[in-house]
């Protein structure tokens, strides 16, 4: 999955774990964009924990570092995934997509619709991405690939359209619906106001909503996802993240990252990874397994 992964296997099956082997590790960990202060501090556990286990092969070592890392990613792994048991609110549920461009928000779209589908929900969808005709026909392209209609304006801002979708899904009795809305860098402040508006639009027509915040993270965008984070977090606390892209990067570790930046007590879930661009390529976030395969 990685592209580190051959270098991170390659070290736990070479020499001795002396301190060039230590520091060949930070390297690695650090190209894969574990960040440093995060590399750090596992390192300085691995040190702790092997001593304490008297642990000195490779293969023990690789061992105790997989489960420090799980440990850490525990909290970012939700304990029920809505991916895999959606519907915890009177239908329908409503899920506000954001991200910056090119973060693969309509894919992600498209594969939440097909997951859903699989378990017999009835899905509506919004284009909120007003500022762009291709990004609707886009979206209108998934809803016909998984026989899904969509709710599309010209002319109109997302607002709007947000709160005609969640009049139709009231109507229709649908029980998702995700909302798309436009790409945008989160230092562009009128355009995060925008969302801000979204979400009191939703709120004020259906109290609790919308009931998934979601942002999609690009996997690609390695240290520079955490400011991405941290900006959508505080204007709309985000309450899941996607990341996506994993299938060819070798920025994989930035999950390590986030769980060390994501410290309180009100924080977004990791729902999943996309890890293709096929409709099945959106697999459950589940930490051990990612530490796992990071590190393996």
């Amino acid at each position: 999955m990685f592209g580190l992964r051959k270098t991170l296997g390659s070290l736990f099956k070479s020499n001795q774990p002396d301190e060039a082997w230590f520091l060949a590790l930070e390297e690695a960990l650090i190209q894969s964009d574990v960040g440093l202060p995060t590399t750090e501090a596992l390192l300085t556990a691995l040190r702790r924990a092997a001593k304490l286990q008297k642990v000195a092969a490779l293969g023990e070592l690789q061992a105790l570092l997989i489960q420090l890392v799980a440990e850490r990613l525990k909290t970012l792994e939700p304990g029920t995934n809505p991916l895999l048991h959606p519907l915890t609110t009177t239908p329908p549920e409503v899920w506000l997509i954001v991200g910056v461009n090119g973060a693969g928000k309509t894919t992600t779209i498209g594969k939440l619709c097909h997951q859903f589908q699989k378990q017999g929900k009835s899905i509506l969808l919004a284009a909120g991405d007003t500022f762009r005709a291709a990004a609707r026909q886009q979206l209108q392209e998934w809803g016909l690939r998984n026989h899904v209609e969509v709710i599309a304006q010209d002319g109109a801002d997302a607002a709007a359209v947000a709160h005609d979708a969640i009049q139709a899904a009231i109507s229709r009795q649908c029980d998702i619906l995700l909302i798309d809305t436009a790409g945008r860098l989160s230092t562009q402040d009128h355009l995060m106001a925008e969302l801000k508006k979204i979400k009191r639009v939703i709120g004020k027509i259906l109290p609790g909503a919308p009931h998934h915040t979601l942002l999609i993270l690009d996997g690609n965008t390695g240290q520079n996802g955490l400011s991405q984070v941290n900006a959508f977090h505080a204007a709309l606390s985000l309450t899941d993240l996607i990341i996506t892209k994993l299938d060819g990067t070798a920025k994989g570790g930035v999950i390590c990252a986030l769980a060390q930046l994501l410290q309180g007590p009100v924080k977004p879930q990791i729902l999943a990874l996309g890890k293709g661009e096929g409709l099945g390529d959106l697999i459950a976030f589940n930490a051990e397994a990612y530490a796992t395969e990071l590190l393996n």
